[in-house]
């Protein structure tokens, strides 16, 4: 019993420091985002407070912290260039319903459908986008556009004005500091998490030294006041949906995609199970709640999620933690946390992009086919030019023509002449889209004899082309004024067949029964 009670006790005290130390890192990226959006740093720190809180109370997934995300803000972008702030909170209210929805109607299990390959290319691109983000703090805050832009989701680094001479050292400096004590402090002790210890100490070491480098309020500053309840001020009509609705179906789409893949991610690393349906209802409630009081919305965020789980945080109370004590940044304590160095943060950063990157990539490419491996390369590349949600989705899809390419070969037909002097053809591998035309080429009408016997004993028909091909194959044959059989097919592809219906012959507790996909079912 003590055992256990002294167990638990440990689980809330890493819970809560690993939480604390989330909502330091929280501050600078929120702002960061809430300027790519363009909207005010609020906004941005808003949604990081409330989406973190709900998600972490109600989502799927223990020890995942969500907030403000860069993939979701260079979308809102144009939305607020054009149409203004009060469009993006209606925007992020029906976005939060549409995720609702995709929870209940059980769409969360499609992530399962993302290759390995998208996986490594998913965390690899990330790890590269995060490293990107923290390079533009390297850049003089004198103001400009390129200095907002060049946060590594939009615009180039190359706008940034780069920090030069004695500011340029210091700032270097700082970051090895802290990255140095990340690494060392837990060889010597895990009373407390590293990164937390690193942001004390680097922070007490430039206000000691007098040290001339950024802090957070050189930024934005994050004083204000509780998030207030308010309906958007937009007209509610259909021109107003027919304005937000193809937003609010790509923001949704974003959302879950990059939520679920660091689920997926932080399953892995924790050696647990989370649950997919239930963080898409978390996740609609957060932002059609947070749409309702002035936040930017939001989904889970990586790097946020990997300080929290390396930090120890693996509950609930970490990720409650991290928003309560956002909130009272936001309330109580802006003037002490906009004098946290921003060289710290960078450091907290940098750790969690040598820990995201999966180094392993560069030993396997070589060994893995070379499909998977250029998968893999292809998803890194979409996630920094484009955003995470396109990456994954042209990931799955060009694994998926892969796939249809390689098993098209795989469709092979044996023929040999039985004793009755009929022309018997085995069909092995799968008929669908993508082997039809190298099924149809592996027969020979004219050279056949009068009675012609196609056994399926050994195949599948897995869609409507498969069908289609058996049909056109049925044609010839009839043309040809020949005699076809078919053997073990289900009794769906009966049912489907057309031509070659008659040719079909039922054998009892022989034929296979499997499902096909194909719309003539409905």
């Amino acid at each position: 019993m003590f055992e256990l009670n002294a167990s638990k006790q440990l689980s809330i005290k890493n819970d809560i420091l690993s939480g604390l130390t989330v909502a330091l890192a929280l501050v600078p990226e929120a702002v960061a985002f809430a300027f790519v959006a363009g909207v005010e740093p609020l906004v941005g720190l808003y949604a990081a407070f409330l989406v973190g809180l709900i998600t972490a109370s109600i989502g799927g997934r223990p020890g995942m912290i969500s907030g403000a995300t860069g993939a979701l803000a260079v979308v809102m972008v144009s939305l607020v260039a054009n149409h203004g702030v009060q469009y993006l909170f209606a925007t992020v209210v029906l976005m939060g319903v549409l995720q609702i929805a995709a929870g209940l109607f059980k769409l969360g299990k499609f992530i399962r459908m993302v290759p390995h390959p998208v996986m490594l290319g998913f965390v690899n691109g990330l790890a590269i986008v995060i490293m990107l983000a923290q390079l533009s703090q390297f850049g003089t805050n004198d103001g400009s556009p390129g200095w907002l832009q060049g946060t590594g989701l939009e615009g180039s680094i190359i706008d940034i004005a780069w920090l030069s001479g004695k500011e340029l050292y210091i700032m270097l400096a700082l970051v090895a500091f802290t990255m140095a004590i990340i690494h060392f402090l837990p060889k010597l002790t895990k009373a407390i998490p590293s990164s937390l210890a690193a942001i004390l100490i680097v922070s007490l070491a430039v206000v000691f030294l007098d040290l001339d480098t950024r802090v957070v309020g050189d930024v934005a500053s994050i004083a204000g006041s509780l998030p207030s309840f308010a309906i958007p001020s937009v007209p509610m009509n259909l021109e107003t949906l027919s304005i937000i609705f193809p937003y609010a179906v790509i923001l949704a789409t974003i959302g879950l995609i990059e939520s679920l893949l660091t689920l997926s991610l932080i399953d892995e690393i924790t050696q647990t199970h989370g649950k997919g349906n239930r963080e898409c209802v978390g996740q609609g409630v957060a932002n059609t709640v947070t749409g309702f009081f002035g936040g930017m919305g939001g989904c889970a965020m990586i790097g946020q999620s990997m300080i929290n789980v390396n930090s120890g945080g693996r509950g609930r109370l970490s990720g409650i933690s991290a928003a309560l004590f956002l909130l009272c940044f936001i309330l109580f304590t802006s003037s002490l946390i906009e004098q946290i160095p921003v060289a710290a943060l960078v450091g907290v950063m940098f750790i969690v992009v040598i820990g995201t990157f999966e180094w392993s990539s560069f030993r396997i490419i070589r060994k893995i086919p070379r499909s998977d491996a250029f998968v893999l390369v292809l998803v890194s590349g979409v996630t920094v030019a484009t955003d995470l949600a396109v990456a994954v989705v042209v990931g799955v899809i060009v694994a998926a023509l892969v796939f249809a390419w390689e098993h098209a070969k795989h469709v092979i037909v044996e023929k040999r002449d039985d004793e009755g002097g009929s022309t018997l053809y085995s069909v092995d591998g799968p008929l669908f889209f993508g082997s039809t035309a190298s099924f149809l080429e592996q027969f020979n009408v004219q050279g056949d004899q009068d009675d012609v016997i196609i056994d399926f004993g050994r195949s599948r028909v897995c869609d409507h082309s498969g069908i289609e091909a058996i049909d056109t194959l049925a044609e010839r044959y009839l043309n040809a004024n020949k005699k076809l059989h078919l053997r073990h097919l289900s009794p769906e592809c009966h049912l489907l067949l057309k031509k070659a219906g008659s040719a079909v012959e039922v054998n009892r507790g022989e034929d296979p029964s499997y499902h096909i996909a194909s719309d003539q079912l409905d």
